[in-house]
Formats: C-alpha cells, structure tokens, sequence
C-alpha cells in the first residue's frame, strides 16, 4: 500500500491513466498536471496547474513515458497548456523525492544532477523492456500488413540488432513464417540467433544481406540504415524503425529512392496503450513501495 504518498504524475498518454488507476487503488494522493480535458476523475487524485502543486512535500514525480524535450517541455494528450519541468522545481522538493521517467536525454539528466535528486529509468529495467516488446511486436506486425501487399508469411525479414525488443520481433516474425535474418555484431547474439533458428548477418555485411528483403527492422538507436544500405535495397522493400527518436533510419535518403520508412518509437502506447500502462503501474507500483521502506 502507498496510503498517504504524495506523488506528482505531470503530463503523458492513456498509458498514463493505468498508472494513475493503480497508485489510487494503492491509497497514494495524486496530484495530477495537464489532465485538465480528461473527463474521468479518480478518487485521491486532484487536477492542478503546475505553479499549484505542493512540491514541497511531494515524494515522487511521473513523467511521462518520454520524460521530457531538449527545453524541458512535457508532452501532454490530455492538455493545450505547455508545461515545463525545471531545476528550480526539482529544488522544492524533498530530498528523498525520486523522479520516475521512461527514458531520459541530457536535460533531464542535467536537472536532475544539478537538484541532486535520483531518476529511475523504467525502460532501462528488464522486466518493463521485455513485457514492453509484446505490445511493440503486435504494433510492428500490424504496420507490416498494412503496408506490403504480400503476406509476411514465406517473406524475407531482416531485424537489425538482437536486444529485448529485437529478439521478440525476429521471433515473432519467424513464428508468422518468415524467413528472418538478424543482424549483430556480438558474439553471444550471434549464437542466440543460431540457437533460434534464424540467420545470423554481421552489421558490417548488411548491405549485402538487404539485396532481397522485403522488411527491414530496426531495433539499433544509432544510424545503421545508411544510403550504403538502403541503395541495396529493393524498391519494396519495406523499412519499420522502432529505435527511438531520431531513429537509425536515413528517413530522407529512403524518401529519394522511393523505400516507403516509418519511424515508430512507442507502438505500445499507440496499439495498445492500457496494456503498456498496466506494465508500468506494476513496475512503478513495486518501486514505489520500496522507496517507502525505511
């Protein structure tokens, strides 16, 4: 139980609306920024604009999935008012306050450095990485379908990059009858992918490799899917980048050729947002209790 726990819950996805369920059903006192057009209302979670809210004595901040831009902005489906996260905020918190966020970049970093408070990173976790790629697989399926014309059965896939999500997809893929390649340069993926079933690639051969795929997965978060690469496509070739932003796509030289590439960095918020925030709500839940233990 977290009776009596004032957390902060600023900006987000219906992803986020799980989260907000379970922490209330755990007896936490929510305080909820950029939630002003949602019309459901929770018992023990209270709208409030952020210049509102009591961080003085709040023990914990949610952020979204992405955390925060570059500037500091939350993003927000459920508001049209811009809301900002800043060190000066983070400095009327408590000491023990911990900031809870997907993923982080160097300004969230900065912040949290500068205010010398702690962030949890949930998409650094296992647990949440791996349950977190069924709904990824699901959404990575479905985009494959809509935009072939051509089952992905008896297809030729490539997944680029033998990670959590990456192990699902080409799993997934070669369980729908594909014939999958992976691509690594890491000695144990290169054994896994021979455990599997599947076609190991060296990334340094991948031009090679792509001469007759038809998809082209991409799980790596770094420029991997080059000019070098996409020249050696075929035309149809089909790119799915699930990196995150900016992706390992360049998306502009694949536009020139004429390669339909799609960047799609949180499918499961898109395809399948209350199982994504039923994930997080567990993690965060467990976290949340363990950070209340003396």
């Amino acid at each position: 139980m977290l009776k009596g726990m004032k957390i902060a819950v600023i900006g987000g996805d219906a992803r986020q609306l799980e989260i907000v369920r379970k922490l209330t059903e755990q007896h936490a006192l929510l305080s909820l920024v950029g939630f002003e057009q949602l019309d459901h209302a929770f018992t023990g979670a209270t709208k409030e604009k952020i210049d509102n809210v009591d961080f003085v004595n709040m023990d914990a901040i949610i952020l979204p999935v992405k955390g925060t831009d570059l500037k500091g902005h939350v993003e927000t489906i459920f508001s049209n008012e811009k809301i900002f996260l800043s060190k000066e905020l983070l400095e009327k918190t408590p000491e023990h306050c911990t900031v809870y966020s997907g993923i982080t970049n160097d300004f969230l970093n900065s912040i949290i450095k500068d205010s010398n408070r702690s962030l949890v990173q949930l998409f650094n976790r296992d647990d949440v990485a791996i349950l977190n790629s069924i709904p990824t697989v699901e959404g990575t399926i479905m985009m494959a379908i809509q935009n072939t014309d051509t089952t992905i059965h008896g297809s030729n896939v490539i997944v680029l990059g033998l990670g959590r999500v990456g192990m699902s997809v080409a799993r997934a893929f070669h369980g729908l009858g594909a014939k999958v390649k992976v691509a690594t340069n890491q000695s144990e993926h290169i054994a896994r992918i021979i455990e599997m079933g599947l076609t190991p690639v060296h990334l340094e051969d991948l031009p090679l490799a792509v001469e007759e795929m038809d998809i082209c997965i991409n799980t790596i978060p770094h420029l991997i899917v080059t000019p070098t690469v996409i020249d050696k496509m075929p035309l149809h070739t089909l790119i799915i980048d699930l990196a995150s932003k900016p992706g390992g796509t360049d998306f502009s030289y694949a536009e020139k050729r004429g390669i339909k590439a799609l960047l799609a960095p949180s499918l499961p918020g898109i395809v399948a947002p209350k199982t994504a925030g039923n994930i997080l709500a567990e993690v965060l839940s467990q976290l949340l209790y363990e950070q209340l233990q003396p």
